[in-house]
């Protein structure tokens, strides 16, 4: 807890702050970090127990969409969050990320240490003990990018469980709210996680083979869910299941029976510690049906989960990008730059366009989620770049350094690695 208060107090001090005219904002985050802190130190073991909601379930405002317009800038509190992640990123995750990777396992209290940016907070109304009134795709965005700026695979483990978060915000009922969220808005943040994948070739998250049946007043869950993360060690699950003949999603406490895992070894995303969630007739109540099983709150929750996957891959490809341009201006052959040859030069040329229409695409989507427009086609097209041009990207990297970007002493060998999965992945993660 004094980690959490000094890191907020460091942060509301910082002379940003009062650049971007923000002390007011600054000052409302560390009340309520300094209020969850000592709620966090009284926590002794943790258990999910149910509570009634006693109401209505809170959600986050829509944003406001201003003169409609379609506007890239960052507003002062984006900008701050921003700030943040892409600090932590440098100081956190990527001095960790090739210990991690080669461990296949985040270092220890690096999720608590995520709490401080506050990334299970953004999808949580500010009624439920979240920081924000209003929903804010755009903002989750930011702090995706800057975060795998750091590192993909440890990126990917730090927004698992706000993933669950956002979804409880989203879809949640009073009684789920009241259960479940207040274990996030806290510094002892669960492990949880989304869990959509499933190891089968060319899945498509529409036609699950993970099925769930009335029985009762229960429903009874059966399939195999592929690279989820902190499987090994999560507490909480959403977990997408075929219901008569249409997805949804079900809350699944990790202590319930028939609940399962095992290891999965994949070559990217490997700091997340991914595994198989096994599903052996899982007994779960009907208060487990996450947004009432309607078909468009799973289609939602897949549209916005494709956002964050382009977003995690436009920051890793900004970072293989970033480590590209300075190596060829500095290796030499034949007594000249590298960068010096057409070749060389419109191959990085080629990466910066390609990430730009990837980044463009992915605010865009996320903006007009936030603006309560249908942003489908968007979400579909931030997809498609992510999985071509992501993977394009980082295997054109590898392919600038030469015999160099092939061993580990550089590390756009895991940048390439990791956003090959980015473009395969489903659902995992929410905006």
């Amino acid at each position: 807890m004094a980690l959490g208060l000094r890191a907020l107090n460091r942060f509301a001090g910082s002379e940003l702050i009062d650049r971007l005219g923000a002390r007011s904002a600054s000052e409302r985050v560390v009340r309520i970090g300094a209020h969850r802190g000592f709620q966090a130190a009284g926590t002794v073991g943790r258990t999910f127990a149910k509570r009634s909601g006693g109401g209505s379930a809170s959600r986050l405002k829509p944003a406001r969409t201003g003169n409609g317009l379609f506007d890239l800038t960052p507003d002062d509190e984006q900008e701050m969050i921003q700030s943040a992640a892409r600090d932590f990123a440098a100081t956190e995750l990527r001095p960790a990320a090739e210990a991690a990777d080669t461990a296949c396992a985040m270092p220890e209290g690096l999720l608590l240490k995520s709490t401080e940016i506050g990334t299970t907070l953004l999808g949580v109304p500010e009624a439920a003990g979240g920081a924000v009134e209003e929903r804010s795709a755009v903002t989750s965005v930011l702090l995706a990018e800057a975060l795998a700026h750091g590192d993909l695979g440890l990126a990917y483990a730090v927004l698992a469980p706000a993933a669950v978060s956002t979804a409880l915000g989203l879809w949640g009922d009073a009684d789920q709210q009241a259960t479940y969220l207040p274990e996030f808005v806290g510094e002892d943040v669960p492990t949880a996680a989304l869990a959509v994948q499933e190891p089968r070739p060319l899945f498509d998250p529409f036609a699950l083979r993970t099925t769930a049946t009335r029985d009762g007043e229960d429903y009874v869950l059966s399939g195999v869910k592929s690279l989820v993360p902190h499987v090994g060690t999560g507490e909480l699950f959403v977990v997408a299941a075929d219901l008569a003949d249409h997805p949804a999603l079900f809350l699944v406490e990790s202590k319930t029976a028939g609940v399962l895992t095992e290891p999965e070894p994949a070559i990217g995303l490997r700091a997340a510690a991914t595994g198989r969630l096994v599903l052996k007739d899982v007994r779960v109540p009907a208060s487990a049906l996450l947004g009432g099983g309607d078909p468009d709150v799973y289609a939602e929750a897949i549209r916005l989960g494709r956002i964050a996957w382009a977003a995690l891959a436009t920051g890793t490809a900004q970072a293989a990008l970033d480590h590209v341009i300075p190596y060829v201006n500095e290796r030499e052959a034949f007594g000249e730059p590298v960068s010096h040859r057409q070749g060389v030069a419109f191959t990085v040329s080629n990466m910066a366009i390609d990430l730009e229409s990837l980044r463009l695409t992915t605010y865009r989507a996320a903006s007009r989620a936030d603006m309560g427009k249908s942003f489908a086609r968007e979400a579909a097209l931030a997809r498609k770049l992510t999985a071509d041009k992501g993977m394009e990207i980082g295997s054109q990297a590898v392919q600038m350094l030469g015999g160099a970007g092939y061993v580990k002493d550089h590390p756009v060998e895991r940048w390439y690695r990791d956003l090959r999965a980015a473009g395969v992945m489903e659902g995992a993660l929410l905006v």
